[in-house]
């Protein structure tokens, strides 16, 4: 099953960022700008993602504020893996490979989902992930996806803006 973000707005509700299985849209994301935070609708259920201290969580809204059902934890900065906690299941997203997008998550060995790009010239994750992963998880792991891209684009924006100013005196 391969999900992907879709355009924002293209579901006709401003702000929302529906997400598509095969063009059909079987969830929407409302991603925040400012924050590593969204709020998603996933099979009639409305999920908070946010950031807590270092860790990404994911609860459903009527859950307590600081409780979760999915977390994530960036476990090696150089390497690039990350640590998921999907509801018991403990799943490592790895590197394919360093010079292309595509990474891999991994569950006792097993490969349970990998990650790339929307097309060849998007910016927005796709993940292709096992039928044995629910649907939420699978939203929750392409919300993942998200926040790493966002932050590695404001790395590079800052390394960019700071030898620009470096190299003006």
């Amino acid at each position: 099953m391969t999900l992907e973000l879709g355009r924002t707005g293209s579901t006709g509700t401003r702000g929302e960022t529906p997400v598509l299985r095969d063009g059909a849209v079987v969830a929407t994301m409302r991603a925040s700008q400012w924050k590593e935070a969204a709020t998603a609708v996933i099979g009639g259920r409305e999920w908070v993602f946010s950031k807590h201290h270092r860790v990404l969580l994911g609860r459903w809204t009527a859950d307590p504020e600081g409780t979760s059902r999915l977390s994530a934890r960036q476990a090696s900065f150089w390497r690039g893996i990350w640590i998921a906690d999907l509801e018991g299941t403990t799943v490592e997203r790895q590197r394919v490979s360093r010079w292309r997008s595509i990474r891999h998550y991994v569950a006792d060995g097993r490969e349970v989902a990998r990650s790339g790009n929307a097309g060849r010239w998007s910016s927005r994750p796709r993940l292709t992930a096992d039928e044995s992963l629910p649907l939420h998880q699978q939203v929750f792991l392409l919300w993942l996806e998200l926040v790493i891209r966002r932050r590695d684009q404001a790395a590079v924006a800052g390394a960019t803006s700071a030898a620009v100013i470096g190299g003006t005196t």
